[in-house]
């Protein structure tokens, strides 16, 4: 199966199907309904933002932090 047909197939899903539910908990970035999950979407959540941020490499954060501490320079300015 290809990439194109296995995206087609999962954005066809509704979100109230387990694995749309399960993408809805993932990238839900409302601090408000967050605050109203259980314990489970929490800890699914919770999951897959550490997966996430464990694959972000050394270089790029340290370029990102760069980026950061240039813009504060120039703030200050």
């Amino acid at each position: 199966m290809t990439w194109d047909e296995f995206s087609d197939l999962l954005s066809g899903l509704p979100p109230e199907s387990p694995l749309g539910r399960m993408v809805q908990i993932r990238l839900e970035n409302d601090s408000n309904i967050i605050k109203h999950f259980t314990p489970a979407q929490k800890r699914i959540r919770s999951e897959w933002r550490s997966r996430k941020a464990r694959a972000v490499s050394p270089a790029d954060t340290a370029a990102f932090l760069e980026q950061i501490k240039n813009v504060f320079i120039e703030m200050a300015k």
